[in-house]
């Protein structure tokens, strides 16, 4: 168990791999800790991979920042404190955007990036909102069940329900308080300006299946980005590094690695 102080808070992270190799960092979705990638970072032996709890989830301490800017800055921080100076960064859901604003924040720090399931702006303030009244009311358990059907496909419930249940108690299990505010800087969040901004090459993933992120709203997206492309990911829904994570690290090894190997 490794920690990491940046920014003012303790970050739970887990640095492995040859450090003069390039970097490859990983950033989760809301309700979600660092370990959806478990299936993904083995298969990356030859890169330093980082990941971590953001702020407010899994075993990192919180303290406000209910923003995706607080989110880009913990990165960066994060970044600095390990000595990575440029790294290609992969995001998932609220990820993805906190990617964006790393490299609206510290584009030095970035040479490529993937962003997976995700968008310039996701869903409503009003929508948000409601999100958040309802954890207010019940607890994030109280969403879990909903919550299932956006992450994973039918087919995947129906194959993989003990995965299911895990991540399902991996939500529940999210504290209040960091949810909330992981909520709150999606509602406010608009990285459309950041989108545009991007110059490194940059792919954007879609499960076929996603209804949180759609493929229509991720393609939107690519199409703010320069230059960017666009892959999808068939039959899968909102959390494919744990519903076909061989798939996905093959199109990520398969963009990362151009320019490495020529």
């Amino acid at each position: 168990m490794d920690a990491v102080k940046a920014n003012g808070i303790v970050l739970h992270v887990e640095d492995r791999g040859p450090r003069d190799a390039p970097a490859l960092v990983f950033i989760n979705s809301v309700g979600t800790d660092f370990r959806i990638w478990d299936a993904v970072v083995p298969q990356f032996s030859d890169y330093r991979t980082l990941r971590y709890d953001k702020r407010g989830h899994g075993l990192s301490t919180s303290k406000g920042g209910d923003s995706i800017d607080a989110h880009a800055a913990d990165l960066a921080a994060l970044l600095d404190a390990c000595g990575i100076g440029r790294a290609t960064v992969v995001g998932l859901s609220i990820g993805g955007m906190i990617a964006l604003g790393l490299t609206r924040l510290r584009p030095d720090l970035v040479d490529r990036l993937v962003l997976c399931d995700t968008a310039h702006r996701i869903g409503t303030a009003e929508a948000w909102q409601a999100r958040i009244a309802a954890v207010e009311a019940g607890g994030v358990a109280s969403i879990a069940e909903a919550t299932m059907e956006r992450w994973f496909s039918a087919d995947f419930r129906a194959r993989q329900p003990d995965l299911v249940a895990v991540a399902r108690t991996m939500l529940s299990r999210t504290p209040v308080d960091g949810y909330i505010r992981a909520c709150a800087a999606l509602r406010d969040a608009d990285l459309t300006a950041a989108a545009r901004a991007v110059a490194v090459p940059t792919l954007c993933l879609c499960g076929t299946a996603d209804i949180a992120t759609t493929p229509e709203l991720v393609r939107s997206l690519a199409a703010l980005i320069p230059g960017a492309r666009y892959r999808d990911i068939p039959g899968v829904a909102h959390i494919p590094c744990v519903e076909a994570p061989e798939l996905l690290a093959g199109l990520i090894r398969d963009f990362i690695d151009e320019d490495r190997h020529g």
